[in-house]
């Protein structure tokens, strides 16, 4: 396949088996990890978790990436599309309240194929945000509920970061796509969410401002009750941070405090982190469990 999934649109020759362009995975999907997982957001994890299938490979990047193992390394085994699906049953089979399919941007093709019969379940589309709007068409009505970044508005901070001067255009064009395919969140009697979009913000060290920012476009652009709001504390200085000594730190209890004082006085929706996400142990280990 000639790639043109993700906004950067690299045009890189995908074979079964070789992986070309800035994501370089092959065009077969390749996995890390499939397993329930508890923590994600209440609505998602529920009582028995979330049946999530990690995906190797990546076309963001970023320099702090908690999943670098698999995101920049590229940890993973290939399966087949058949087995893909085997795995979804299987989870589900194990309890699993939804299929979570994460970083699953630069195999959207696969997602399209596995999804032709649809799961028993809701399926989440987990997601940097770094998502092309015509990528994200072809799922309509196959994806129940999108999880999305929005890591950044500021061009600056995401080519430094994430060598992306184009992410604020792109993931704010993707997740009003995402909502305009959802409609407002929908939860059931146990509280899970069936139908919506949780946006996510994990604060950067020094990057207050930008969390701001961020809040404000989402209280600007969505009337109260459509979207969730996740805001994330659980950064921790991981894969190549240690460049930039600037995010080269944990946070500081003063920057969580004032941005989650902000998500409350603007009135937002959804969910914030406690200090103890900050861990390491709140990254699964890649070990090929469930592949």
């Amino acid at each position: 396949m000639i790639c043109q999934l993700c906004p950067r649109r690299c045009r890189a020759l995908r074979t079964m088996t070789e992986g070309r362009g800035l994501c370089r995975m092959p065009e077969a999907p390749v996995l890390a990890r499939a397993a329930l997982h508890q923590w994600e957001e209440p609505p998602i994890s529920g009582t028995r978790g979330s049946g999530t299938i990690f995906f190797s490979g990546c076309s963001l990047g970023c320099v702090f990436c908690q999943n670098e193992e698999i995101s920049h390394r590229d940890f993973g085994r290939p399966v087949t599309l058949e087995r893909l699906r085997q795995i979804c049953l299987e989870l589900i089979d194990q309890g699993a309240h939804n299929i979570n399919l994460v970083n699953p941007t630069h195999f959207a093709h696969v997602v399209v194929r596995l999804l032709e019969h649809p799961l028993p379940v809701p399926v989440v589309w987990n997601s940097g945000g770094y998502d092309r709007v015509d990528t994200l068409r072809a799922l309509e009505g196959k994806v129940d509920v999108y999880l999305p970044d929005l890591k950044y508005l500021d061009p600056g901070p995401a080519a430094r970061y994430s060598s992306a001067p184009d992410y604020p255009q792109a993931a704010t064009a993707a997740i009003r796509e995402m909502v305009r395919q959802t409609g407002a969140c929908q939860l059931d009697g146990e509280g899970l969410l069936r139908r919506g979009v949780i946006i996510r913000h994990l604060i950067l060290p020094g990057q207050l401002a930008g969390a701001k920012a961020v809040m404000d476009w989402v209280a600007r652009e969505f009337p109260p009750g459509t979207v969730l709001f996740s805001l994330m504390s659980q950064y921790t200085p991981w894969g190549r941070a240690g460049q930039f000594p600037e995010i080269d730190r944990p946070l500081r209890g003063s920057e969580i405090r004032a941005a989650q004082a902000y998500m409350e006085n603007l009135g937002l929706a959804g969910f914030v982190q406690d200090g103890d996400s900050a861990s390491r142990g709140y990254t699964p280990s890649f070990d090929l469990t469930g592949v």
